[in-house]
């Protein structure tokens, strides 16, 4: 029989993987669970792995060389995120472990976090409730319109092309920087980076984080958007120079901010930033929401079903054979 580990902290468990969910695991083999909480130790991730042929991973735990040489039964790492930081592929892939990760099933969630974030920061809702929660009777201010604003995005993929008919139904005009776009999408007007900041009055940054983009939104960034403009970031916290965005909100030149990530613990806001009164943060949650975790449940359950059939499932990101896998009989 196959043995399966699930690596969620006992807290965190039955959010993600459910009694339904793990019974579904418990229909391909026998299922090992954690009795702690908190991110697992390596020492006790190996001991915990010993006569696995699969780990499911929570985004926090890692996997190094370490564990593949000392586990050589293990078949596959799947993780339960898109996020691969962690995860040693090279020494998974030089010791016959396939490495597989989950899709975006947080799309629409991301997308309406971003809008609420719009209209939150249009209007300065959040400032009116914290005053009345406070015991105060706040002054009535001025608010903006959000139709008839330009929105520029950056980075045009599955959130941005979600995101885009919303904006524009909501009377938009939405502007797009992504040097890697194909066709430019419908109704939407493909702009140079400078172009799009001088011209949005919601700049929503949707990139990938990687060499290219570490560190983008810097001071020139910021310097070149237009007076008054509002910044959102819901992609990673290491495309903004903290400072930087500190900086261009104390000298009023952007009038507020939404981060959803920072350059805290698992992408967390840092308080530099997430204290002022002029920006909302909220602690990584934009995809928090039950349908966006049980499509990447399920997609793993997937995932590890055809694995133990002796297929590469979608997903895999080392996909070239996996030796570990070739003693395995091959499902038609």
């Amino acid at each position: 029989m196959s043995r399966i580990l699930l690596t969620y902290p006992r807290s965190d468990l039955h959010a993600w993987y459910g009694p339904q969910a793990q019974q579904a695991l418990r229909e391909l083999g026998e299922l090992v669970l954690r009795e702690d909480d908190g991110v697992i130790h390596e020492d006790d991730l190996i001991e915990l792995a010993d006569g696995c042929d699969l780990i499911i991973s929570d985004k926090p735990t890692g996997a190094s060389e370490r564990l593949f040489k000392a586990q050589p039964q293990l078949q596959a790492f799947l993780r339960c995120a898109m996020d691969l930081r962690g995860i040693d592929v090279e020494a998974a892939s030089r010791h016959g472990v396939l490495v597989t990760h989950a899709g975006p099933g947080f799309i629409n969630a991301v997308s309406e976090w971003i809008v609420a974030q719009m209209i939150n920061l249009a209007r300065g809702l959040p400032q009116y409730y914290a005053a009345y929660q406070n015991g105060l009777v706040p002054a009535q201010r001025m608010g903006r319109q959000v139709a008839g604003s330009t929105a520029g995005i950056i980075g045009f993929g599955q959130i941005a092309a979600t995101l885009t008919p919303v904006l524009q139904a909501m009377g938009q005009k939405v502007v797009t920087y992504d040097p890697y776009l194909g066709r430019e999408p419908a109704g939407v007007e493909r702009l140079s980076l400078d172009e799009l900041l001088t011209r949005s009055d919601y700049v929503i940054c949707l990139a990938s984080h990687n060499a290219e983009t570490e560190n983008l939104a810097d001071a020139a960034f910021f310097s070149r958007m237009k007076k008054g403009a509002f910044f959102i970031n819901a992609s990673r916290g290491r495309l903004v120079d903290e400072q930087a965005l500190n900086d261009a909100l104390g000298a009023d030149h952007l009038a507020g901010a939404a981060i959803d990530v920072g350059r805290g613990h698992d992408d967390h806001p840092t308080t530099l930033l997430a204290r002022r009164d002029d920006l909302l943060a909220t602690p990584h949650i934009g995809g928090m929401v039950p349908e966006a975790i049980s499509y990447q449940v399920q997609q793993t359950i997937d995932q590890a079903r055809t694995i133990l059939a002796g297929r590469i499932p979608d997903g895999a990101v080392n996909p070239s054979p996996p030796l570990r896998m070739q003693g395995r009989p091959r499902a038609s």
